[in-house]
């Protein structure tokens, strides 16, 4: 392959996990062009230097990727990987996700200090997630739970199970797999039950759109995986929503047709919205979707978060 620089710079996080993912692109990269190199530089954010606050109360999920996209923006990387469950709907001007690969488990898992799995935690259990939307789901189940908040890296998150005395937490099967931290866990939670976070599970490879990265990408990109996430991240776009808001969503590419479940909450779970579309262009399945649940009682709870 003729291409116009011999060494690549891949962007990531430092996380464990962020690295982990991104060297799975570096190999594959590797192994399919062998003459040329791949470095991964190691970008921190924000998202990861503040660690104490909820995401929500610091400017959401896009502290993740704001920083790494600045220095793809000044060319000082060529690529960047990402958890699509990280990256805003709306990207910065002169970018774009040039591929996704294909998806991870997208399912919540249980993981107790006892063993004990879902249906038998009792009343008054105290379960950490780091996430609004797990929370709401969590309470609309049983309100009688305490859900508290539960920041840091998946090792820390893990750790705390035990030294702040919590009987579960709720983490993201894709990490503890990639991880290979499989046999922490307690349950598989269904989609069924507690929908995911749009694009969990899902990596994205985001570059400058004057790059010409395609061809290098392209065997990377996961036709399934990118249509059913471009329908959940069409579906959050047409809400938007923000961290701020309890959002899931859950998108399946299968026979030319998008089958996309989405939800909308009130935070504390009490009102809870979701429904089911299907189509073949992913956009206009999100936003059909969105349109509805927005009808129903949706657009309410938008109203009451940001006081609008």
């Amino acid at each position: 392959m003729a291409f116009y620089k011999e060494t690549i710079r891949i962007g990531s996080r430092g996380s464990k996990l962020a690295l982990r993912q991104t060297e799975w692109v570096k190999e594959r990269l590797s192994r399919l062009f062998p003459s040329l190199s791949f470095e991964i530089v190691v970008i921190k954010t924000r998202g990861d230097k503040v660690t104490d606050v909820p995401l929500a109360h610091i400017g959401g999920k896009g502290l993740f990727v704001k920083d790494i996209e600045e220095a793809l923006l000044r060319g000082e990387i060529d690529m960047a990987v990402h958890s699509m469950k990280d990256v805003p709907t709306e990207l910065p001007q002169g970018l774009r996700i040039a591929a996704v690969p294909e998806r991870e488990d997208p399912r919540d898992v249980l993981i107790s200090r006892n063993g004990l799995s879902f249906d038998r935690l009792a009343d008054g259990a105290r379960i950490g997630t780091s996430s609004l939307r797990r929370k709401a789901q969590l309470l609309h189940l049983n309100p009688r739970w305490r859900v508290e908040p539960l920041r840091g890296n998946l090792d820390t998150r893990i750790r705390k199970l035990h030294t702040e005395g919590l009987d579960a937490i709720l983490v993201a099967a894709a990490g503890i797999k990639r991880m290979g931290l499989e046999e922490r866990v307690t349950e598989y939670i269904s989609p069924d039950l507690i929908l995911p976070a749009v694009g969990q599970g899902a990596l994205g490879i985001e570059v400058r759109e004057d790059a010409g990265m395609d061809e290098l990408l392209l065997p990377l990109n996961h036709l399934p995986t990118a249509v059913a996430v471009e329908a959940e991240r069409a579906f959050l776009r047409h809400l938007g929503g923000g961290c701020q808001v309890p959002i899931a969503a859950h998108g399946e590419w299968m026979n030319g047709k998008v089958r996309l479940k989405g939800l909308i909450s009130s935070p504390d779970g009490e009102r809870s919205f979701w429904g089911v579309q299907e189509g073949e262009d992913p956009e206009g399945v999100g936003r059909k979707l969105a349109q509805r649940l927005l009808k129903e009682g949706g657009e309410r709870i938008l109203k009451e978060i940001y006081g609008s």
